[in-house]
């Protein structure tokens, strides 16, 4: 099988993998420390969608570094399309948390005027100049 950049078990590989892990902990750290996240369904989606890209990530680059540290070809077919199918799998999940996200943001800062009513979010002191210059 042809030795593609980003395969299992090699260097590339292993960092793609490490990179996914980290974007998806940082994700999941701003998620957590967002005021009120576990009030909304799609917000806990999205955290538990990139847990488990986390966990996914995490498990091969392992598998990575030790098929590197044990020179160990992982290019067989069966192994391939189990990667495959696990990333399909945890790319489609993390799509559809993502814009269920956005969609719910968009829903509230533009169409509900959530963040208006509540002073104390973040969203609320761009959304209250834009209305002062509306009014004026």
């Amino acid at each position: 099988m042809k030795v593609v950049v980003g395969s299992p078990g090699t260097w590339s590989g292993l960092l793609l993998r490490t990179g996914q892990c980290a974007f998806a902990g940082t994700s999941i750290g701003v998620m957590v420390s967002a005021l009120g996240f576990s009030n909304y369904t799609a917000f806990c989606y999205l955290i538990a969608s990139m847990g488990l890209q986390v966990l996914w990530s995490f498990g091969l680059a392992c598998l990575d570094a030790y098929a590197l540290k044990i020179k160990r070809d992982l290019h067989s077919p069966v192994l391939v399309s189990l990667f495959m199918v696990g990333d399909w799998v945890t790319a489609t999940l993390s799509l559809a948390a993502a814009c269920s996200s956005a969609g719910v943001i968009v829903l509230f800062a533009r169409d509900v005027h959530f963040c208006r009513t509540i002073p104390h979010f973040s969203c609320g002191s761009n959304a209250t100049e834009e209305t002062k210059v509306l009014q004026n």
